[in-house]
C-alpha cells in the first residue's frame, strides 16, 4: 500500500499548508483529495510536487506491505 503521509510531514515542516497549494493554484483540489485518502497520483504529479515543495519522493510517499 502507498501512503502519503509523509507528504503532509513535509509540508508541516516547511511551513506550507494544504489550503496554500489549493489557494494558491498550486495543487488542484482532486490532487490533494487522492494524496488525503492514498490514491494513485501520476509519476509527473509527483515529480511536480518534489519540485514545488522542494524535497524528494521519498518526502511524499511511503510504501507499506500488507501484512500477511
Amino acid at each position: 500500500m502507498i501512503s502519503y503521509k509523509p507528504f503532509f510531514k513535509t509540508l508541516e515542516k516547511k511551513g506550507i499548508t494544504q489550503y496554500q497549494l489549493e489557494d494558491n493554484d498550486l495543487l488542484s483540489k482532486g490532487t490533494l483529495d487522492n494524496l488525503r485518502h492514498n490514491r494513485s497520483i501520476t509519476l509527473s504529479t509527483l515529480e511536480y510536487i518534489c519540485c514545488l515543495i522542494e524535497c524528494e519522493p521519498l518526502d511524499v510517499f511511503e510504501f507499506i506491505k500488507d501484512a500477511q
